[in-house]
């Protein structure tokens, strides 16, 4: 699909509506690190925006970008919501999390986190209003509900407390979907970076955590640190599982996310 349709494809979903968030992750199917989620949110006015008509098209799938087109994209969605003209956030799921949930359910709470700096979850709960007999209270507290559509790459989730549209492929579809793989894919490059820093000599910089051969070496020379997925290395090591097919590993059916938070930090992009 060319990219300029990313732009018209999104002028579809967004009819009937006052906005539209795109969400995606990056690190679903790496052997260490977190799991990173992003959430962009635009409007008509922005989908009809210069900058939407005539430097949108520069936007694709974050995985057929090379690095510097990412985080030159990156910069400029930075400057356009520092100017309130989209809203960018992102959502970090820890190895912890992983393990505790597996590989689904922690991208599950990444996007919930990514989300929730956008809306919270019953902002988008059908609230009937307030009638000729409500009291002042009643009707002070009411909240109508948000007139946004979600877009999540992939399928519909099972157990999500946001209502939204599963779109196959969609960061190679949607323009906001893109704009959010981008942010996610950034957002854990530089995580990985970081985690290069604290463990030195597994590369994590370069394969910025993937089943990469160098990986795998490294492993074998220095074992595993505590950013890496031991059910991912469980099944990794004893071949069950091609290391280049990892995502075949979200199929699996988490536990059910209540959404309970504590211990846990919400990252913000914005």
């Amino acid at each position: 699909m060319k990219r300029r349709q990313l732009r018209s494809f999104d002028l579809k979903q967004i009819y009937g509506f006052s906005g539209l968030i795109g969400v995606d992750e990056a690190g679903r199917g790496a052997l260490a690190g977190p799991v990173v989620a992003a959430a962009v949110w635009v409007n008509l006015e922005f989908l009809e925006s210069r900058w939407a008509v005539t430097r949108s098209g520069r936007v694709n799938d974050s995985k057929v970008l090379t690095a510097v087109e990412r985080e030159e994209l990156c910069f400029e969605f930075e400057t356009l919501a520092g100017q309130k003209e989209i809203h960018a956030h992102f959502g970090v799921a820890s190895v912890e999390e992983i393990e505790q949930f597996n590989i689904l359910g922690a991208t599950k709470i990444a996007m919930r986190r990514a989300l929730e700096k956008i809306h919270p979850p019953s902002a988008f709960q059908q609230q009937m209003a307030p009638d000729l007999f409500a009291t002042a209270e009643e009707i002070a507290a009411y909240q109508p509900s948000v007139s946004c559509k979600i877009l999540i790459d992939g399928l519909s989730l099972k157990h999500f407390p946001y209502p939204h549209d599963g779109i196959i492929n969609g960061d190679a579809r949607s323009l906001a979907i893109a704009m959010a793989s981008i942010v996610a894919k950034v957002t854990r490059d530089r995580l990985m970076n970081e985690l290069d820093r604290q463990f030195p000599g597994y590369g994590f910089s370069q394969h910025k955590g993937y089943g990469t051969e160098d990986h795998r070496e490294a492993l074998k020379k220095l074992g595993r640190c505590g950013q890496h997925r031991e059910l991912f290395l469980r099944k990794l090591l004893s071949n069950r599982v091609d290391p280049n097919q990892l995502d075949f590993l979200a199929e699996e059916e988490p536990q059910e996310v209540t959404g309970d938070k504590s211990g846990t930090t919400e990252e913000t992009f914005e």
